[in-house]
């Protein structure tokens, strides 16, 4: 089969980015043939569609009146984006198109040029943003579900995208133009989801269409697993609001144990300085670091802590975790539990409980047998489970479905 990987960003720019660009080389290494389309940047891979891919828009730093009105423009309906998958679509001839994370920045325009060529759609939704306007379901410090059964007003009274009213406006007129007058997301044949939490979260909001659950996938084969460590834990992700870090500080006051915090965000500036008032010298921030120089990390810590305050899909923070023989001390909230288990291969806490998660860093420290042997089975418990060949035989699954409905 030809597969078209479509995702608003290209390269390792988040958890999205990294799964679209990992299941187009386990296709490619299938005997598939794999091309990836999205916005223009100078660290995207060579592309066959590379001269039809969608401009540049760093939604962050959108310019002066004319870029802003534009790039609003483009959330809602982007013809640029429309006209340039034609392009791909006809250079190309995919028998499957296959969504990742194109909101805002590309915009659902590009599904009635898709379904005009009668090609199969599958999206994989790596957070909420099919039912939630701001996507995190995440307001006023707790996981919020106002959005439910197309309530989408809510995120203008409440202002949830960033505090903002004028981007609050525009993703509510965006979420009704597109489900409740063009209906665009209809023309996606299957929904694929990476937990099944994600799942029976999307059904409860009354979202109606067909959703498969394949939790992602991690290749064990290329990570060597380090059961021995430096003793420190660590967290490695965005620095945001939505994850729990606050929770994790505070946790840390009078504990003989470093902490490492590795990633950037909007964030850590207030963490930094909650550090520094809280006079956590054990705390050391890392900045952002990817490849080798993040592995190092992983395979030095004690364990790694995941202690976010909204609901998580499949973090690929824990597999990786996993993959390096690290067990993961987690908030019971979201898809985590699913991959924690009862205790086999990490603890769970209540989110933002700091006591709960302080209990759970002394027994890690206080027992690094156990902690060893956690970190032992969480990699056998990888490799079984989320393997390349198994998400593989489910992915074709999908695509087979599709083609022949």
């Amino acid at each position: 089969m030809k597969i078209l990987q479509i995702n608003k960003s290209l390269y390792e720019k988040g958890g999205d980015a990294i799964v679209t660009l990992e299941t187009g080389k386990l296709l490619h290494s299938m005997g598939h043939g794999v091309q990836y389309w999205g916005m223009d940047h100078p660290n995207n891979p060579h592309v066959f569609c590379s001269d039809h891919l969608l401009s540049f828009r760093d939604l962050n730093k959108p310019g002066g009146i004319f870029n802003r009105m534009r790039f609003a423009m483009d959330i809602l309906y982007s013809l640029e984006a429309r006209y340039k998958i034609q392009r791909v679509l006809e250079s190309y001839h995919p028998d499957i198109v296959h969504l990742h994370n194109f909101a805002h920045q590309i915009s659902p325009s590009i599904l009635d040029a898709i379904k005009k060529y009668q090609i199969p759609v599958i999206m994989t939704m790596h957070d909420y943003k099919i039912v939630c306007a701001s996507y995190l379901m995440y307001q006023s410090g707790k996981p919020c579900q106002a959005c439910a059964r197309k309530r989408y007003y809510n995120c203008l009274a409440n202002r949830c995208v960033k505090g903002s009213l004028v981007k609050s406006v525009i993703n509510t007129i965006e979420m009704y133009l597109h489900h409740r007058i063009l209906h665009i997301y209809d023309n996606i044949d299957i929904f694929i989801s990476p937990s099944m939490f994600l799942k029976e979260m999307l059904h409860s909001m009354d979202f109606k269409r067909r959703i498969e659950v394949i939790p992602n996938f991690i290749d064990t084969s290329r990570l060597q697993p380090q059961f021995d460590n430096k003793g420190y834990l660590l967290y490695f992700g965005r620095l945001s609001k939505e994850k729990g870090l606050k929770t994790f500080l505070f946790a840390l006051q009078n504990l003989d144990v470093h902490a490492h915090i590795v990633g950037t965000g909007p964030f850590e500036q207030e963490l930094r300085d909650l550090t520094d008032q809280l006079g956590l010298k054990n705390v050391v921030f890392r900045g952002y670091l990817r490849g080798d120089a993040l592995y190092q990390e992983i395979t030095g810590a004690l364990c790694v802590i995941l202690p976010s305050e909204w609901y998580e899909n499949n973090p690929r923070s824990i597999l990786e975790s996993f993959a390096f023989g690290k067990p993961v001390i987690g908030a019971d909230i979201g898809g985590i539990p699913e991959l924690i288990g009862g205790g086999q291969y990490g603890m769970l806490f209540t989110p933002g409980d700091q006591e709960q998660l302080r209990a759970c860093i002394i027994h890690c420290i206080s027992h690094p047998d156990n902690i060893r042997k956690m970190g032992m089975d969480a990699r056998t418990y990888v490799e079984r489970n989320y393997n390349p060949k198994k998400y593989y035989k489910s992915l074709i699954e999908v695509y087979m479905t599709a083609r022949n409905a």
